[in-house]
């Protein structure tokens, strides 16, 4: 096993190392977002702040339930939480609330390509899954995956991104 340089001059396993750096909470939050945007599309029109907000303060929601999951669920089972594990969990979950932030910005500056409400949630629909696929790719190229495993997980996330943008097309029309 080889091994790289820590911030403190420790050696660290590869394995360690991709574990501390898993994005399938990236993944997930871009998901979790799409489905805001969905939900909000089949609702009627909302104001773009309330939009950005919403997209926002979900992922951020959905971020502490799982740091709480984490933590309650596996790690504090048998002992007290040490404030260096709570820590580790909310680091290790924070690219589900990363993953809000392309839809939410798309939203924001959608006045200023002259898009409607419509268009601005099209255009976040397609940073989410764009996010989708990119935290995917991210994850397998840190897992020192092969190029070919980096093309399927791609293409599986894009697939699962297809799938929203016609669910949002089946309520939408």
């Amino acid at each position: 096993m080889s091994a790289t340089r820590c911030p403190r001059g420790r050696a660290e396993p590869d394995v360690e190392r991709r574990a501390r750096a898993d994005y399938t909470g990236g993944v997930y939050g871009s998901m979790l977002a799409a489905s805001v945007i969905i939900g909000l599309g089949s609702l009627g029109a909302h104001p773009r702040l309330e939009v950005v907000l919403l997209l926002l303060l979900t992922g951020l929601v959905f971020w502490i339930a799982h740091v709480h999951a984490q933590l309650f669920g596996a790690r504090l089972a048998q002992r007290g939480p040490a404030r260096r594990i709570v820590l580790q969990v909310c680091r290790d979950e924070w690219p589900i609330v990363k993953a809000a932030v392309p839809p939410a910005a798309a939203v924001a500056v959608s006045p200023l390509v002259g898009l409607d409400l419509t268009g601005a949630l099209w255009l976040a629909l397609a940073m989410a899954v764009a996010g989708q696929v990119g935290w995917s790719v991210a994850a397998a190229r840190q897992a020192d995956a092969s190029w070919r495993l980096v093309a399927v997980t791609a293409a599986v996330n894009l697939l699962l991104g297809l799938v929203i943008i016609a669910l949002k097309l089946y309520l939408t029309h």
